[in-house]
């Protein structure tokens, strides 16, 4: 049969009902609102972040303007609340949680330390130390007034005491002991007769790991015979660094031993060809 020409009013029916078949298309879109499958990478700069109505950033990871990687969770108000890393600052990956206090929303309630890797920095923690009987003394050889031992969390032991010695003077000695350790002399003064003598000592855990066990002792001694000494706890404590200088010692580090590899089963042996007319249990 002859094709027979369309004249023009079907000719626009049909371009209209095109346009509106390319409009329906173009408009219909999966929603952009879910990641069904695969991963979204943040790889060479910017940042994910989800705020509220207000323009308050609840959450944000990826690089900052600083140049420092990290992640950051807010609160509604905006104020801090947990961050790994430091949206201020430049290369700074401490993990931080943060107050809830409106006055003071600026202080942290938890971290690692600002300079040292491998310890807790807040909060600080006391360092186990007990009198005994020989608190005071009355010998010439130094006998321990207060011991304690515990697991080292902090890179910086702080201890304060008073000592008052009678006619002659007197010495005081600190001396720590990392487990499968020598006793390491922290601090050793001499204290004048008569008088109350402050002591602060402040000493990082030099070649101590974390949570190891550490024992400290605080001995006391006359200069002079029949005299007596008494050495009084104030503070004792365990904290995070002041400064990079305070940063303690890492310690020695024997690196893990690489495992062999396993050499494969060597391939089983062929079986033998049965002998010509004999039967095999195989058969």
């Amino acid at each position: 049969m002859a094709a027979i020409p369309l004249d023009l009013l079907d000719r626009i029916r049909e371009l209209e009902r095109r346009v509106r078949e390319l409009t329906g298309r173009a408009n219909m879109r999966p929603a952009l609102d879910k990641i069904l499958h695969g991963d979204i990478v943040i790889g060479e700069g910017g940042q994910l972040i989800a705020q509220t109505p207000t323009g308050a950033e609840t959450f944000k990871v990826g690089e900052t303007g600083q140049g420092d990687w990290g992640v950051f969770i807010r609160r509604q108000s905006g104020t801090r609340a947990l961050t790994v890393g430091d949206d201020l600052l430049q290369g700074d990956q401490m993990i931080r949680m943060w107050s809830r206090d409106t006055t003071a929303p600026e202080r942290v309630l938890v971290m690692d330390d600002a300079f040292s890797d491998r310890f807790l920095g807040r909060p600080m923690l006391p360092l186990q130390l007990h009198p005994t009987q020989r608190q005071n003394t009355k010998e010439t050889t130094y006998q321990p007034a207060w011991w304690g031992s515990g697991p080292a969390t902090h890179a910086v032991a702080e201890i304060e005491v008073f000592t008052y010695a009678n006619t002659g003077g007197g010495q005081v000695k600190v001396t720590m002991r990392p487990d499968s350790g020598d006793p390491i002399t922290v601090d050793e003064w001499d204290c004048p007769a008569g008088q109350w003598t402050d002591r602060i000592i402040t000493q990082p855990l030099h070649e101590v790991e974390f949570m190891q066990w550490v024992d400290w002792t605080v001995e006391h001694r006359n200069k002079e015979a029949g005299r007596d000494i008494e050495t009084r706890l104030y503070s004792a404590l365990y904290r995070h660094t002041y400064s990079p200088a305070e940063a303690p010692r890492v310690p020695t580090r024997t690196p893990p031993a690489t495992a062999a590899a396993t050499p494969p089963p060597p391939p089983p042996e062929p079986k033998p060809a049965p002998e010509q007319g004999l039967r095999t249990i195989d058969d």
